[in-house]
């Protein structure tokens, strides 16, 4: 007596779940471009790692006689892996099974992978194809009647943002709760041309008159209405890739930065770069021309340790650059002003995007290195409109309730409230000057003729005397009489960045480590 004729059923069950939504749909799925599910589990995590659970759930059909005939798996895939060593939830939505829409046990296996995270502490990885979980007509005429909707598990969903990394990886079209999923999350991806994100799609659209029908075709439509185009530019999606092969990998990237939980630290690797490695070339990089721009991000690559540096939201929020990178091997987040966009000052866009990002590192423990040139917020009818006061408070309110460590390196301008935002004043300011130092509390060569305008307007020579006037001030706003007062703590040679960046890394992460 054995159970041979049971595991004979079990083995046929699960060859059932793998051939997911058939040969045709699979077929059209790969001729789409797109992988399948169970290939991008395969491509995501460590070879091998990948345990299935709940493989064999699904809506299947029995015979007359009660025997199984067919199953329709549930379009959701869900187990435990590992990602570079390091155990993972890694889930995967099945569009071969009805576009990924709400079907056989599909709710609960999606709110089991959100719990399986938050419970076990494990980050969470999800790849979104469809509405991921989302209703359908079709559904609900099965059902036989509508309902209240409500999304089942969102709790667990709210939590794991508290509690463990969430990457989102958006792999085809993806609306509803599928677009809901996808921006619940620390770190999100978009696929150029493959991926798409929505509400609800063109023909619902098209229904409430807005027109989309006359496109060349109903991909061209989704793409002018969700795609990577748009909404890795307003901030909705992190980042843009050209395949799906690039989003695995820079989920992969991305993790290796993180802890797997709050409350467990982020992980040192193996640095061969030199600490006290200088470069020649940051001594000339910030221009003389105080209107000439530079690359802030050759900066970066001078500072940490080589090719470590991972830009997330470079396409909005364009006037700092938000990236992780290491320092000796020890994890770092990075803000830096971009002067090549909009002069670095800070719009609505640029400072939802600090806020974000400095709430990310305070909340994974992960100092903060801020190098700044920054002339202010972004100024005009424009920026009134969009609200940039708000957005520019939340992100300087953001970095005074931060409490790892922070260290700031001003490069050149620091002016008014968004100048102030380069650290915490109430607390001891980890931070150096370059000699290129230039702030105070509005651009003084800008309000010369205003705040001297009788001297002008009664000298014989106003242009000599604007010249005159111009020299004394040059001189009183060297940053070496902010240094005598110390009103700033040091002014270095710039080639000596790396070296003291390297020594506040080991210093953070030496306090990081003593509350653990």
């Amino acid at each position: 007596m054995t159970w041979a004729k049971e595991l004979e059923e079990l083995r046929r069950r699960e060859e059932l779940a793998e051939a997911m939504g058939g040969p045709d749909k699979v077929s059209r799925q790969h001729g789409r471009g797109k992988m399948d599910a169970r290939a991008r589990l395969a491509a995501l995590v460590d070879d091998g790692s990948f345990r299935e659970i709940g493989k064999i759930a699904g809506k299947a059909s029995y015979d007359e006689s009660g025997d199984l005939e067919s199953i329709l798996p549930a379009p959701f895939l869900f187990g435990k892996a590992t990602i570079n060593g390091r155990p993972v939830v890694a889930t995967a939505d099945d569009f071969t099974i009805r576009g990924g829409a709400a079907d056989a046990g599909i709710s609960r296996k999606m709110v089991q992978a959100e719990k399986m995270a938050h419970e076990l502490k494990l980050p969470l990885i999800r790849m979104i194809d469809g509405t991921g979980g989302g209703g359908s007509v079709k559904t609900l005429e099965m059902i036989g009647a509508t309902y209240i909707p409500a999304v089942p598990g969102w709790g667990d969903v709210v939590e794991n943002l508290d509690t463990v990394p969430v990457v989102a990886l958006a792999l085809g079209p993806t609306a509803g709760l599928g677009a809901a999923r996808t921006v619940a999350s620390h770190y999100s991806i978009m696929v150029r041309g493959l991926s798409q994100i929505f509400a609800a799609g063109p023909a619902v659209v098209d229904g409430l008159g807005e027109k989309y029908k006359s496109a060349a075709d109903h991909q061209q439509a989704k793409e002018e209405l969700g795609g990577s185009s748009i909404h890795t530019r307003n901030g909705v999606v992190d980042d843009e890739v050209s395949s799906e092969a690039e989003a695995f990998a820079r989920a992969r990237h991305f993790l290796s930065f993180m802890p797997e939980h709050v409350g467990q630290l982020a992980r040192r690797s193996n640095c061969t770069d030199p600490v006290h490695r200088k470069e020649e070339a940051l001594l000339s990089l910030v221009p003389r021309d105080p209107k000439a721009v530079y690359s802030m991000r050759r900066c970066m690559d001078m500072v940490f340790d080589q090719g470590t540096v991972f830009e997330i939201g470079k396409m909005w929020g364009r006037a700092a650059i938000t990236a992780l990178a290491r320092l000796d091997g020890w994890p770092v987040a990075v803000v830096a002003s971009d002067p090549s966009f909009l002069g670095g000052s800070w719009e609505a866009k640029t400072s939802e995007k600090v806020e974000r990002f400095v709430k990310l590192a305070d909340q994974f423990r992960l100092p903060v290195v801020h190098l700044v040139d920054n002339p202010g917020f972004m100024i005009g009818k424009e920026a009134e409109m969009a609200g940039t006061i708000r957005y520019g408070v939340n992100a300087m309110n953001a970095i005074y309730k931060a409490t790892v460590p922070l260290a700031s390196i001003v490069l050149r301008r620091a002016y008014g409230i968004a100048g102030s935002a380069m650290s915490n004043a109430e607390r001891y300011q980890y931070r150096y000057c370059w000699p290129s130092g230039d702030w105070g509390s509005l651009p003084i060569a800008g309000g010369l003729e205003v705040a001297y305008k009788s001297e002008l307007e009664a000298a014989e020579d106003p242009a000599a005397m604007l010249e005159e006037i111009r020299a004394r001030l040059d001189k009183v706003t060297s940053p070496f009489r902010s240094a005598e007062r110390f009103n700033v703590e040091d002014i270095i040679d710039p080639r000596d960045t790396r070296p003291l960046l390297c020594e506040f890394a080991d210093l953070a992460w030496r306090k990081l480590q003593s509350e653990v």
